[in-house]
């Protein structure tokens, strides 16, 4: 189906400005606030994982947890996908591991406090921060170059309508859409962990993807219409071709992660959930960014740099 009428994207832009800025403010408050969850495999600790039957209370398994080790506990459970029974993982962030007598401690606590569910003890592992903490590096430094890459791209290839406001502006979505999977870690109280890094690095391909395709429409019309167009006209125009595939090629994508979604709250399995839905947050959120942000930025950055400009080669 195809738009039958352009969208004053670049009239509108304020409130897209605001939605954005609001968001960020709410997921900053909120990292005020509660705090930002940091998973042990980049600040060290120790994971006790275990089987159990029927329902428990996950606040009654941190409190044993916390009285049996006097350190601070957090709870993952999951659904075993090979046995019938269930189980959770108790996270310790301490920086050393649990001795003998704290794992065993913890073990005899756990199965006093639930005679009923036939808690038993699978494994404990003790996690070194060092490994996590260079994956992080790593993967920042993979971002920030991932950026460098691409301005120097889009403004290579779309140098005809000015590459390197093309470039920058680009780039100013994509910071976006990292901020937006932050604020979804930060908000749902998510721990930051490798599926984090993961969704960013995805995101990051993905949102690029639907902005150069409108940039390269930018370009096309650029040369069709000469200076018939002003900047903003020649925006709303390209972005209002190109939402339809945009718009598609999106819901498409996330009707596979919203599955994901539920098939892991179905089955219980945390870890696949704590990545497809911030997933979902990013496919949203780059979807967004490329329609209503990236033209939007561009189209100001091209009309205060010349006044009232027309829209050139």
């Amino acid at each position: 189906m195809k738009l039958k009428r352009e969208l004053d994207f670049f009239g509108h832009r304020k409130i897209f400005y605001g939605i954005s800025i609001a968001l960020i403010v709410i997921a900053a408050i909120f990292a005020v606030i509660f705090g930002i969850r940091v998973d042990i495999q980049f600040t060290g600790g120790t994971i006790a994982n275990y089987s159990y039957t029927g329902s428990i209370d996950t606040n009654a398994i941190v409190n044993a947890a916390e009285e049996a080790t006097g350190l601070n506990a957090t709870v993952d459970t999951s659904s075993s996908m090979t046995t019938d029974g269930d189980q959770f993982s108790i996270n310790f962030e301490n920086k050393k591991s649990l001795s003998m007598e704290a794992q065993e401690a913890l073990t005899t606590k756990l199965t006093e406090t639930f005679p009923d569910n036939q808690v038993e003890m699978i494994s404990i592992d003790s996690v070194s921060a060092t490994m996590g903490q260079d994956f992080l590096v790593k993967c920042l430094v993979a971002v920030l170059a991932s950026f460098v890459l691409m301005v120097l791209y889009i403004t290579i290839r779309f140098r005809r309508i000015g590459g390197l406001s093309a470039g920058i502006t680009g780039v100013v979505a994509l910071f976006h859409d990292v901020l937006m999977v932050l604020a979804t870690f930060i908000i749902f109280r998510l721990p930051i962990d490798d599926n984090f890094m993961a969704v960013i690095l995805f995101i990051l391909g993905y949102s690029i993807n639907d902005t150069i395709v409108i940039f390269d429409r930018i370009r096309e019309n650029g040369k069709l219409y000469g200076k018939g167009l002003t900047f903003p006209q020649l925006m709303n125009k390209s972005v209002s071709q190109t939402m339809t595939r945009t718009m598609n090629t999106s819901i498409s994508t996330l009707i596979a992660m919203i599955s994901v979604c539920v098939f892991a709250v179905v089955f219980h399995v945390s870890n696949i959930l704590t990545f497809a839905f911030p997933m979902v947050v990013g496919l949203v959120s780059g979807t967004y960014s490329s329609l209503c942000l990236t033209g939007p930025i561009w189209a100001t950055w091209k009309s205060r740099k010349k006044s009232g400009g027309k829209a050139g080669r």
